[in-house]
């Protein structure tokens, strides 16, 4: 049986893939359903979502771990995830790749913040030297037991330290190992273009609301040369915004119905849960 990680390189070698957050389990078997070949675990929806907080590196890495095979369990769908800044210096980077590797993950991506981190589409960010980013990358592969676990280097130069130097970092990482490149916060489909020029290897966009980069179409994207487009939170902010609707719409109303057309049925959640095999199952046991 194929690894994750290979799965993952597998799939965007073979054409450029859409991967969506998977905001929580069901989420990500719903992604399985509709056909996508990869799934997104995103520090930021974690972060909102399970713990109610902002996303500056207050969870830990058992939580983002936990959240992992939560998702790997659910769908056989190959799972890149957020490590954040990896957890620490080198040394730690180690433990995180192997603990994401032992969940189940197919890779993960670790960025060149200063801790406290920040959004990376927000200002106020800090960076690591080259070097102290170098030595995490080549941390990250040492510790990986399945050669395939992907490594992507993220970096969140541009909004710092300008393009030029996005390129030169991410130029660096690639020499320390580094199987993908991530450029955080590019601003505008010329400067997407470019980057993919001037930076010869597996690269991924991300597509995120609201944030400094323009919302590019994904065939845009992928004749540009990406190999992976992100879209970490599309679906968590939708349905956040369909929450809050439906309960203000509760509250002033006192009531459900007129908002039930736009309900996920009991029998669609049933269906998706594979609820009747578990039923099946339960009373084969018993002998019934």
């Amino acid at each position: 049986m194929t690894s994750p990680g290979s799965r993952l390189k597998a799939a965007w070698t073979a054409h450029p893939i859409m991967i969506p957050g998977a905001f929580n389990a069901l989420t990500g078997k719903m992604a399985e359903r509709l056909g996508f070949s990869a799934v997104y675990l995103s520090g930021g929806a974690l972060s909102a979502g399970w713990a109610g907080l902002p996303d500056i590196g207050l969870l830990t890495l058992p939580e983002f771990v936990d959240a992992t095979a939560a998702l790997t369990r659910a769908t056989a769908l190959p799972l890149l995830c957020d490590a954040d800044t990896g957890f620490g210096e080198a040394i730690n980077v180690e433990r995180t790749v192997r603990l994401f590797e032992e969940a189940g993950a197919a890779g993960l991506h670790i960025e060149d913040q200063v801790l406290p981190k920040r959004c990376g589409h927000l200002t106020g960010k800090t960076l690591v030297d080259v070097a102290a980013m170098s030595a995490k990358v080549r941390a990250a592969v040492a510790a990986r037991r399945d050669p395939d676990f992907v490594i992507v280097a993220r970096t969140d130069a541009r909004s710092v330290e300008g393009y030029d130097a996005a390129v030169q970092r991410a130029r660096a990482y690639l020499q320390a190992g580094a199987d993908a490149i991530f450029p955080e916060a590019l601003e505008s489909a010329e400067e997407f273009a470019r980057f993919a020029r001037d930076v010869p290897a597996p690269l991924i966009a991300n597509m995120t609301e609201f944030g400094r980069s323009p919302l590019l179409p994904f065939d845009e994207l992928a004749a540009m040369g990406y190999r992976a487009v992100l879209y970490p939170l599309t679906a968590f902010r939708s349905a956040m915004k369909a929450a809050a609707e439906t309960l203000e719409e509760l509250l002033r109303l006192g009531s459900q119905r007129g908002r039930l057309d736009r309900m996920q049925t009991r029998s669609e959640l049933y269906e998706l849960l594979g609820y009747q095999d578990w039923e099946a199952r339960d009373k084969a046991y018993f002998g019934g």
